[in-house]
């Protein structure tokens, strides 16, 4: 497999502290972790770029799904540094071609992921990593380890820039797929 590549504390800091903080969003007594201030910081995006690549250079990776929306962005990106594909996992009714679906539970009801029944281009066993910028309860992470696992994938690993340690999604999402987190807060 690859190199476990870590990030010193000084690096860690530098990206933790390019993350603004809104308070109150989506609603009162939410602290929402804005990633647009570390994308427009060309320093930290660089930086957490590069460490991604490190790591995942040796998977031997076929593709990289990642995790609307805003998975697509580190998604895209490190698979364009790895010279391979990259799946979007969507929300349900987004996908023009046929789709396989899964569902999860929200807090208060259910919602859908989806992903392209020919995603991985029928490949057997491709080789996956799953990437989405941060986890918590871990429902949309697990539905989307679900489909991949469903179309005959082999999903390497799942990989968040931040965890959030207070839920224990990460820990639900390991029973079934190794879970890497560049941050923990």
């Amino acid at each position: 497999m690859g190199q476990d590549v870590v990030l010193s504390e000084l690096d860690k800091n530098f990206l933790l502290n390019s993350i603004r903080d809104v308070n109150d969003f989506p609603k009162p007594g939410i602290i929402f972790k804005d990633i647009t201030t570390l994308l427009n910081n060309k320093d930290a995006f660089e930086l957490l770029m590069n460490h991604l690549e490190e790591r995942y250079k040796l998977y031997n990776l076929d593709f990289i799904a990642g995790i609307e929306s805003r998975g697509f962005i580190f998604a895209a990106a490190l698979a364009t540094r790895l010279k391979i594909g990259f799946v979007p996992v969507r929300k349900k009714g987004k996908l023009p071609s046929t789709t396989v679906c899964e569902k999860y539970e929200l807090e208060y009801g259910f919602d859908e992921v989806e992903i392209h029944l020919d995603a991985f281009n029928n490949k057997e066993n491709a080789r996956v990593l799953l990437l989405d910028d941060l986890i918590v309860s871990g429902g949309t992470a697990k539905a989307s380890a679900s489909l991949i696992k469903k179309l005959n994938a082999n999903l390497v690993e799942s990989c968040f820039l931040l965890n959030f340690t207070v839920l224990d999604g990460k820990d639900k999402l390991s029973k079934i797929v190794p879970v890497y987190s560049v941050l923990e807060i």
